[in-house]
This record gives C-alpha cells, structure tokens and sequence, in this order.
C-alpha cells in the first residue's frame, strides 16, 4: 500500500481541492466536483481520524476528535466543500507547525551537527580515522586545525587555540597545552593537539550537555502543566455546548463550527514552543536549564547569594606571604604544602603551588589526616601532630591564637585570607592567600538590581575581615562568614522564609549542600564538574559570572513570550466564538483562522531565539545588555 508523507498528502489534495474549485465554478460538474472533495476529504482526514481514534483509545478527547466530528457531521448535512477545507487547513496547519517548530529546537540541532563524524587515533604507532564511538578510555587522540575534539581529555602533546562556544558559550578561543583539559563537541582552530582520552562517548560533557538540553526541553514548566489540564476538561465541554447550541437553535452548522473555532491548539502549543526555544537559547550561550519550571522559576529570584571562592573571586588564589615564627619559612611552607597533599581545597592547591615552585614536587605524604569541614585538617608527619587551617581549628583544639591576632587582623584587612600552622606547642606561622575578585562581578551586582533583585549577599567560610573587604568592593547588601556547610543551608532558608525565592550561585565543588538547598541552585563554570551538573537546577557552563544575568533576562524573556501566546490565543478563541454566534464565522473559515493563530504562536516563540545577540553577558531588567 502506497504511504504518502505529510508534504504529499497536503499537494495531493492541494490538488484536487483546486480541480474541485475549477470543475464547480467554471464548469458547472456538480458530481465530479463532489467525487474529487470526497477524495479531498478522504486523504487528508484519514491521518486525523486515526490519530482521534488512538487518542480515544487513551481517554483522551482533543483537537482531532473534535475536527474528526466536525468534519462526519459537515458530510452528513452535505457540506462537501467545507468538509474538504477543514481537513486540508487542518492537515497544512499541522504540517506547518512541525516545521516551524523544528526552528525553535535549532540550537539542539545545531549541537547535534557539532558532534566530530570521525576521530583520528593513533594505536601502536598507527594512525587511523576510527567512529567516535570507538574510542577507548585512554586512546591518544590527534586534532588538527579545523577539526572537532571527540572526548574529553587531557592534552599531552602540542598546543592550540580552541573554541569552546559550544560548551561554555564564550566566542573567544582559548590556549590550551600540555596537561591541560579539552572538551568534546570544541574545535581546533589553530595548532594541534594530541589529546588523551579519559572520558568517550556518553560520558565526555558534550553528550551529557546534549543529553539534559534534551531532557530539560521535555520536563514541563507549571504553566504548561495547568494548561494541558484545563484542557483535558476544555474539550469535552465544547462537545457538550455543541450538542447545546444545537438543540437550543437546531442549527447543526453553527454547532459543527463551534467544535472547529473552539480547538485548544493555539493555546495548548503557547507555553511548550516558548520553554523549547528559551531552553535551546540558553544552551547556544553556555546557560543550561534543566527544565522549564525551572526556566520559569528563574525570572522570579528575589535573593541572590554567592559563594565567594571561586565564584565572585577566579578561583585561582595564590600565596602572597609565608610568615614563621618557631621555625624558618621554607620549612613552614614545606609542612604545609605536605598535610595538604590529598586535599581539594582551593587554598590547599595555593600552597601546594608555591611550594613546588620552591622545592619542586613534594612526595612526602602526610599521615593519620583528618579534614575537618569547614576549619582545616589535622595529620601526622614524623611522629608530630600538625594542624593547619583557621582560628576554629586551633580553638576547638585548646590552642590559643590570641598573641598573633594584630598580624591575622593586617593580612585580613587587605582581602586575605589567612592559613594558620601549628603544633599542640602552639602556631608555628601564618600563610596568606589572595583571590583576586572577577573583573565583571561589580557590574553583574548592578545590574541583577537593575533586574529587580532585592538583595545580594555572600555566603563564605573564610573570615570575617576578608568577606568584608570582597563585599564593600563589589558592592553588595551584605555578607555572611565563616560559615560550616550547615550554616550556608540554615541562612538560605532563613532568607527564603524572609524574601522568597532564592538562588544561590556556587562553582559545584565544594557547595553542593547549599546548591541542592536553595530554591534555585546555580554552578558557575560547571564544564566538566560532575557535581554541578548533577546538583546544580541551572549551569553555567563558563566561568563568567555575567552570564548569571543573561539567563535571569532569558528566563523573563520566555515567561513574557508565553504570556504573549496565552493571551493571543484567549482573544482569538474569544472573538471566533462571537463570530459564530452571530452567524459571521463559518467551518473553513474558522478553520482558516485557527490554524493562523497557531502559527503565529509559534513565530512568536522563535523570536526568543535571537535573543541575546548583543556581544553583552550583563543585561538590565527588560534583557538588554549593559556591559560586554
């Protein structure tokens, strides 16, 4: 049996709708005219029938059944011409939509086309183009100017520009070289480079990103939800007015046509094309949203709080003085730097840093270590008893810190932070550490109150003095230090229970409690951070902050944009039901309009596309960009 597509279903009837036309009109055959609007008919209404019937099947009445029942009821009165005209406006509305929608998953497409065809590897020597899907853990791959990076790796050879829009939504390229780490789904744009694959396939960051855009354009904003419900009962109580209209005024056209013009579609489609397109435009721009009641959530922050290390601060802190006092400063630094061997800790990396740059590699190791959250570590080294960290280590360990109070409270009045070492004997020096803060922190703290933010504030573990000089300098409401993990969590909900909706904004290493307890967690810099991407409600992916910004203006964009549709779509119902009533509005034209209006639907969702195609990351409150 021979199968037409939606496209030739819609030619083929196209067609005979017209030879109907010039049959009726300029040659006055009557029959063959009804023969070739019943074939009309046929064609076109079999796809909607079948899909009303398996609908049905499910309980569940909607826009076919009542097309399906308009047109049954147009050919029994006789009304050939507009039971062809419903089916065929319904059929090209449809096959339209399908189109049009496509554009608004363009930027999921667009990641999809970005995925590398092939991978160039090298096994025993041998070079070879192999699928990507083909690469094992371990692999050397070889990416030259041009061509795509298939996994996430670690670069051991060469050095190259790279362009990492697709993941992180930055347009500039970066370095990269030995030892350092590149992604799936980013370009070579100059150099090359041999990489080492130590994630492939489902695991790199490009399929994973992929895999939640994906899943965030299916997961329903409470919008949609309430709308796809109401008309679950919106339906069915047009068949019943119908069934009214008729009795009452025993005019079955004007019953049949109220089922037509009083199709849900338009309003039904309004809230699912908006989410799809903001999601999709915030994936282009390195913003992911995991769903559209999150995409909605997001324009509705009251308070921001941002974790400081990492977040308003680079995460790149160095050590900037060594300071001994039982001991010289070289052996001080070298203890440090081996009790915190095995720590994760930014700070711990800074003093790890400056003394390989001293001593070279350390390889001792430190023994017995404990991590203390949120005050330090404690462990053994030739027999001794070590602890390094802040004053709450030593305190909570009967040591006092009080005769070197005037040099922690100089290093912590110029922003840094201060790293304590000692023994049971008492403090054996001080380490101090600076983070410089980001260059567009200032700005974004302006405008997310030009967008109607109320407060921002910090959240940090690090002391009092330095949290004040970060907090003064970017200008925010307020901040809150030396907090424990359980802290940060009791103050969110303190400040959600006074403001409302809070987010709070952290780099998803060390936050996760608070990311998962806030009403919105938000990571920064997520790329390749396991924990961000699973805790986080919304990541982005690059380490601008700015782009916090661009996804609070993307979030209030989308939920106008569905606003706009809901109301479009009211109004129009509204105004073909009066048309029907007083005997202005008949089935095809109804039909006509219906279509239309989902149409325009859907043109105005892709509009959310170009949004953001300033160069600017920082936006006002109405999205527009501020800063670049």
């Amino acid at each position: 049996m021979l199968k037409l597509t939606k496209g030739q279903i819609i030619w083929v009837s196209g067609i005979l709708a017209a030879m109907s036309f010039i049959l009726k009109k300029l040659v006055g055959y009557e029959a063959i005219t009804i023969i070739l609007m019943l074939m009309t008919t046929i064609i076109t209404g079999a796809p909607i029938f079948k899909k009303a019937v398996g609908a049905l099947r499910y309980r569940i009445v909607g826009i076919d059944a009542l097309v399906t029942l308009a047109v049954i009821g147009a050919l029994l009165i006789g009304e050939y011409w507009e039971a062809a005209a419903v089916t065929f406006l319904f059929m090209l509305g449809d096959y339209l939509e399908v189109r049009t929608i496509e554009k608004t998953r363009s930027s999921i497409k667009a990641l999809l086309d970005l995925a590398p065809n092939t991978t160039r590897v090298k096994r025993n020597g041998i070079e070879s183009f192999i699928e990507p899907d083909e690469v094992a853990q371990g692999d050397l791959v070889i990416v030259k100017p041009g061509e795509k990076i298939s996994v996430d790796g670690t670069v051991v050879e060469g050095s190259a520009y790279v362009n990492q829009a697709t993941i992180t939504g930055e347009s500039v390229p970066v370095n990269r070289g030995v030892e350092e780490t590149v992604f799936s789904g980013t370009i070579v744009e100059s150099g090359y480079l041999v990489i080492r694959s130590d994630r492939v396939g489902d695991d790199t960051t490009f399929a994973r990103i992929l895999q939640m855009v994906e899943e965030a354009q299916d997961k329903k904003a409470k919008t949609q939800k309430f709308l796809e419900k109401f008309s679950c009962y919106y339906t069915p109580i047009i068949i019943l007015l119908a069934v009214v209209l008729y009795l009452v005024t025993r005019d079955i056209e004007l019953a049949l046509t109220l089922l037509v013009i009083a199709c849900p579609g338009a309003l039904v489609i309004s809230t699912p094309v908006s989410i799809v397109a903001g999601i999709g435009n915030g994936a282009k721009h390195g913003v992911l949203v995991k769903s559209g009641e999150i995409m909605e959530k997001l324009g509705t922050i009251h308070v921001v709080a941002f974790d400081k290390t990492g977040t308003i601060t680079v995460g790149n802190p160095g050590v900037t003085r060594v300071k001994a006092y039982k001991t010289d400063e070289n052996e001080l630094l070298r203890i440090a730097a081996i009790g915190e061997s095995y720590s994760e800790h930014p700070l711990g990396k800074a003093i790890i840093v400056k003394a390989e740059e001293r001593f070279g590699v350390i390889t001792q190791v430190p023994e017995n270590m404990q991590i203390i959250t949120g005050q330090g570590l404690i462990f053994n080294l030739h027999g001794e008893v070590y602890y390094i960290g802040n004053r709450k280590l030593f305190e909570s360990n009967g040591i006092s810190v009080t005769s070197y109070e005037d040099d922690l409270r100089i290093e912590e009045e110029q922003g840094q932070t201060v790293v304590i070492v000692g023994n049971k004997d008492g403090i054996n020096g001080i380490i101090s550490i600076a983070d410089s803060i980001r260059e567009d922190a200032g700005a974004l703290v302006a405008s997310l109150k030009s967008q109607g933010v109320k407060k921002v504030v910090m959240l940090t573990g690090d002391n009092r003095r330095a949290a004040k000089s970060v907090a003064d300098e970017i200008g925010l409401d307020d901040y809150y230090s030396e907090l424990l993990p359980d802290d940060k969590v009791r103050i969110l909900a303190e400040l959600e229970k006074e403001h409302g909706t809070i987010a709070m904004v952290g780099d998803g290493v060390n936050d996760a409690p608070a990311l998962a307890s806030a009403s919105l967690g938000i990571a920064i810099g997520g790329v390749g951070t396991d924990v961000a991407m699973e805790t986080a409600d919304v990541v982005l992916m690059s380490a601008e902050v700015g782009k916090l910004s661009y996804a609070i203006g993307l979030s209030r964009a989308t939920v106008r944009n569905m606003k706009q549709n809901i109301y479009f779509a009211l109004v129009v119902v509204v105004l073909l039901l009066a048309g029907v009533l007083i005997k202005t509005v008949n089935l095809s034209f109804g039909m006509l309009v219906h279509e239309g209006s989902v149409l325009l639907v859907i043109l105005n969702a892709i509009r959310l596309l170009e949004y953001g195609k300033s160069k600017g990351n920082i936006h006002d409150h109405k999205g527009r960009a501020i800063s670049e």
